[in-house]
């Protein structure tokens, strides 16, 4: 709905260039050339020219954020907050790479043995649209501290915020967007040294095996269906509200959001008058203004795909407490909707809903909550909420998750790694643990 004409006709453009491999091949061999070079400055030399590409995109981000919020259609403060969130990341790796890539140096019988850090060459990553700044630069940033180069294709619906984004990038880093088609993906793994992928599970399985194929390293942030867990002596009010502004925060358009409420029956019925208090105060419309904070879904068919599991859910029992209707009208608009009663028959039990509806399943107890949490494919985060933290440590230690968040909703924090199990992928970002994803952990052995 928000994008405009010329947006559409270069996303077209870009897609016609796409199907071009010759195009992408000589793009990448350049690429290489300058990623060796790259990799003989200094960890502090490149963190220079990073910290160079903050100041611009500083500069730029008043503008980027309101073409965020044009082409995705999330909420213009929503897009200013992941803008402020890239320009941390940076600073982040820039103030911590120098330390965290020095040689180690490892006592053996050796006069001099040790590890070093060092790049894997040409990342490439395939990139959705929900995140268009902060999921470049998430993959991005500690592979060029380490001395990486990176090509990243994008999703073509944000062709425009790439653009801003790979202007303000310039020429002093080895940084740039690669406008393939689909079928040209395999070609392109085959010709670089890794691949990142943020994306859908489905998708996710298909490139792993591609990477798998090449023998080449990935990282896979494939989703999620995060558990948000109340427990008899939680603080209701609280709960309610961070259950609230986790799932419909961008639109529920986030992997990390809270997308299943388990509450325990001793706490269901309070927790839910409160927590249908907070969904009514939402209020829908244009995303740049500022009275809005439901905004609408980034397409036609991601919102059909939301009322479908919706609809399903209401054909195999559950109970529907606010929306559940598609509006008419301009706009991939959807109501806050809250389905009660979820069961092992909908397709909500099981699926990721990736849009502004939430389903609540019941638990008997504690135990019963932490098993329904896990009988999911996901695994990328969950909430507890439980005023006994010595309680709440005890059944988070259970959970088959990456993350665990006690007494708040699931969210990413720079200096702790970022990532799943199961469906939800492999390997992680940020944090140190992400800066060494992308590196060949060399050892060293003197005599």
């Amino acid at each position: 709905m928000f994008c405009s004409r010329h947006i559409l006709d270069q996303h077209i453009l870009f897609e016609r260039e796409a199907s071009q491999i010759d195009a992408f091949t000589e793009q990448n061999n350049t690429l290489k050339t300058q990623q060796q070079i790259f990799a003989e400055y200094s960890v502090t030399q490149r963190t220079a020219k990073l910290l160079a590409f903050a100041e611009r995109l500083n500069a730029a981000k008043h503008d980027l954020a309101m073409q965020i919020c044009l082409e995705v259609g999330r909420c213009l403060r929503e897009c200013e907050a992941e803008l402020e969130k890239s320009l941390d990341l940076i600073r982040y790796y820039a103030r911590l790479s120098p330390e965290l890539l020095q040689p180690k140096i490892i006592a053996t019988q050796a006069q001099l043995s040790q590890v070093r850090f060092e790049p894997l060459g040409v990342v490439l990553a395939v990139m959705p649209w929900n995140y268009p700044v902060w999921q470049l630069l998430r993959f991005a940033v500690p592979a060029l501290c380490a001395g990486n180069a990176c090509l990243v294709k994008p999703a073509p619906t944000v062709a425009g915020v790439t653009q801003a984004l790979f202007d303000a990038v310039g020429d002093d880093l080895p940084f740039q967007a690669a406008w393939l088609a689909d079928d040209d993906v395999e070609a392109a793994i085959a010709q670089t040294h890794a691949l990142a992928f943020t994306g859908s599970d489905a998708t996710g399985r298909h490139l792993a095996a591609l990477a798998g194929k090449h023998l080449k390293k990935c990282v896979l942030e494939l989703g999620g269906s995060n558990a948000f867990i109340v427990l008899d002596d939680a603080d209701i009010e609280e709960a309610a509200k961070d259950a609230c502004y986790s799932r419909f925060r961008d639109a529920g358009q986030s992997c990390n959001a809270a997308k299943r409420l388990i509450v325990t029956d001793a706490v269901a019925d309070a927790f839910i008058a409160c927590f249908l208090t907070h969904c009514r105060r939402l209020k829908t419309g244009a995303p740049w203004l500022p009275e809005t904070t439901l905004a609408p879904l980034h397409r036609a068919d991601l919102r059909d795909r939301v009322h479908e599991q919706v609809c399903d859910a209401l054909a195999h029992g559950a109970v529907c407490l606010l929306g559940g209707e598609m509006p008419e009208g301009a706009g991939y608009f959807y109501p806050a909707t809250v389905l009660d009663h979820i069961n092992p028959q909908c397709r909500m039990y099981d699926e990721e809903v990736f849009g502004p509806a939430v389903g609540i399943l019941r638990a008997r107890n504690a135990e019963h909550a932490i098993a329904l949490a896990n009988d999911n494919p996901f695994g990328l985060g969950a909430s507890i909420y439980s005023r006994s933290t010595d309680m709440a440590w005890h059944w988070a230690k259970q959970l088959q998750t990456g993350s665990v968040f006690i007494n708040r909703h699931t969210s990413s924090d720079l200096r702790l790694p970022f990532g799943g199990v199961k469906d939800s992928g492999f390997g992680r970002e940020l944090s140190e643990f992400g800066l060494y994803e992308f590196v060949n952990v060399k050892s060293y052995w003197q005599k």
